[in-house]
């Protein structure tokens, strides 16, 4: 068990943690009104992402964090004043009829 008593995180946890509180640091830098926002987004993505990402797939999950951090040094930009979120649902395609 690690100091706090609860279970010890895996390092691939650890990195996830990290880029959230990543984040939320980048957030106090901009405007208070922008700040809400980003950690509104921030918040509403990463709860999604917990929830429809399965744990095991390792290469998912590190698309993500790479794209996070991405996102992260674009935010952390003194010309950028916020984050947008894009929602991408991916549906099966049927055939066009002939």
């Amino acid at each position: 068990m690690g100091a706090s008593g609860g279970p010890r995180l895996s390092g691939m946890q650890k990195q996830v943690l990290s880029l959230y509180r990543g984040f939320l640091r980048a957030a106090r830098s901009k405007s208070a009104e922008d700040r809400l926002k980003i950690e509104s987004i921030v918040s509403a993505e990463f709860r999604r992402n917990s929830k429809q990402v399965d744990r095991k797939n390792f290469l998912y999950v590190e698309y993500l964090l790479r794209l996070g951090k991405k996102q992260l040094n674009q935010l952390k930009s003194p010309d950028t004043i916020g984050l947008s979120s894009l929602d991408i649902s991916v549906s099966e395609t049927k055939s066009p009829k002939p």
